[in-house]
């Protein structure tokens, strides 16, 4: 019997960008959506092409970079968005437009000021115009699961005539229950005389926690599309998590009989990447990904899971990726090891790529006795997410104890032009920070500054991550080595030189 397919539309370089301190560089957004076509995304929502420049062109280079996946740009029921996304969108080999209009009561009278009756007309004519630049279209009721149903079945019937190929009924505010999600579901397609055309599509928000389940609900009463996202980053709580979606429906396949094309064993890769480009941690007791997912502490639990597997677990980490930490490189492995390691970590690196890694590894591995599958990956993503930027760190020396200030004294490479300072401070971080603000002024406040081990042990990889907001603009900078206070230091100067970027860009528009 062959089993439905469910598309997965992933929405973590628009919706998860919107998230408060989650702004990605242009590289870190081509990363993500090379990742999450690795992983078989069906749909990727690369942004919001009219919103700025900025979004327009990463749209256009997400589209150009992907091979398999749709992309997609979403884009109001206006002529001006959906001919830019039409625009941005050109070079994928599929594309798509997502145009949207509220439906509901309250944001018809407060946010649009519109009745019913233009909204349908607008519905119809932006969606027609949308099908004439795209064959592949997508079309939202926002806040659909607050809207009048007899309303909600006329805007659908008619977004479907003027060519929609996909109805998505976002649960916009996270309101909805799953029984009440799958109702609406189902009465859309008893009451809408055309809705064979489309495929129906959910977006959940996660205001009650009920992301998920009513994402899942809404699959079993017949929606055929997810939207969500990866470690379920977005706007306020959050949007669904794509990888609770997917390993629910392979691992409760008996009450979900359906199938998607998510290599599912590329989970933890993508929530480590989105993680550390966002900067937000996930949280240990986060399901599948979160440290403590697989972990067993409780005596009961321990006994069960040496006698077997499957007395506490329902699935097993290597289905979302996460290898088992066995010591499997060391200082003395050469190139050929070290290039079968990254192919079986599903990575594949150009020649320059290759050896700037290998340097990089070796370079740990004088640092660090075990090296570990986590170690290798945080290597890689590090060196693809922090290319060197205008700034950079030449030496560090951090003078601390309990007897005096702390110090540190550091040299930086600052525009081609190497300088030196020696700067005091709380604490030694504090220190360090004041150091490379005295030699690159900027008026940025520090917003989150947080450390994470990589791997367990004294000499594990630190993973710091520093936000900072300049007037609403927020950066994020992130680094790992052996030693704290130089990624420390090293994820401050990411941080500093994508504001040093965000102020070239800004002069540039405004030709200066």
């Amino acid at each position: 019997m062959t089993k439905d397919k469910i598309k997965i539309f992933d929405t973590t370089l628009r919706d998860g960008e919107q998230s408060p301190g989650a702004t990605m560089n242009m590289d870190e957004k081509i990363l993500i959506a090379e990742t999450l076509d690795k992983m078989g995304v069906d749909i990727i929502e690369a942004g919001f092409a009219i919103a700025s420049k900025g979004d327009f062109e990463a749209v256009n280079r997400v589209a150009k970079k992907v091979k398999n996946s749709t992309v997609c740009s979403l884009a109001r029921t206006v002529k001006a968005d959906i001919e830019a996304a039409a625009d941005a969108i050109k070079p994928a080999a599929s594309g798509r437009i997502h145009t949207f209009i509220s439906t509901s009561p309250i944001h018809m009278k407060h946010k649009l000021q519109m009745d019913e009756e233009q909204v349908i007309e607008r519905t119809r004519d932006m969606v027609s115009l949308a099908r004439n630049l795209c064959e592949d279209v997508e079309w939202s009721a926002e806040d659909a699961t607050r809207t009048d149903h007899d309303f909600l079945c006329k805007t659908v019937e008619t977004a479907i005539d003027a060519g929609a190929t996909t109805i998505n009924l976002p649960d916009t505010v996270g309101y909805t229950t799953p029984l009440e999600y799958a109702a609406l579901i189902e009465m859309i397609k008893n009451r809408v005389p055309n809705v064979d055309k489309a495929i129906l599509s959910v977006h959940c928000h996660n205001d009650l926690g009920l992301a998920v389940a009513n994402s899942l609900a809404a699959v079993s009463a017949g929606a055929r599309q997810v939207e969500c996202t990866i470690n379920g980053l977005g706007e306020r709580a959050g949007n669904a998590a794509m990888e609770e979606i997917v390993m629910a429906i392979k691992t409760r396949n008996d009450t979900l009989p359906f199938e998607t094309n998510i290599d599912t064993t590329q989970i933890m890769r993508a929530s480590k990447l989105v993680s550390t480009v966002t900067g937000f941690v996930v949280q240990n007791n986060k399901a599948i990904v979160g440290a403590n997912a697989f972990a067993h502490e409780s005596g009961v639990h321990q006994d069960g899971m040496l006698k077997n597997s499957a007395t506490y677990e329902i699935m097993t980490p290597e289905s979302v990726g996460l290898n088992k930490s066995t010591l499997v490189m060391g200082k003395h492995s050469g190139r050929h090891a070290f290039k079968n390691k990254l192919e079986e970590l599903g990575f594949e690196l150009g020649d320059n790529a290759f050896e700037d890694a290998f340097d990089s590894f070796k370079n740990l591995a004088d640092k660090k006795k075990e090296i570990y599958d986590e170690d290798i990956i945080a290597l890689i993503d590090n060196s693809a997410i922090n290319n060197k930027g205008l700034v950079e760190l030449l030496s560090l020396q951090v003078n601390c104890g309990s007897v005096e200030s702390p110090k540190a004294d550091m040299e930086l490479k600052i525009d081609g032009e190497t300088k030196q300072v020696g700067t005091t401070g709380d604490g030694p971080v504090d220190a360090i920070f004041n150091g490379i603000k005295k030699l690159v002024t900027h008026d940025a406040k520090l917003e989150l500054y947080q450390v994470h081990a990589v791997t367990g042990g004294t000499d594990a990889q630190a993973e710091v991550t520093v936000r900072l907001d300049k007037g609403g603009k927020i950066v994020s900078g992130n680094s790992r080595d052996t030693d704290t206070l130089v990624a420390s230091a090293q994820a401050y100067i990411a941080a500093v030189n994508k504001l040093k970027k965000l102020d070239e860009n800004a002069n540039k528009e405004h030709g200066v």
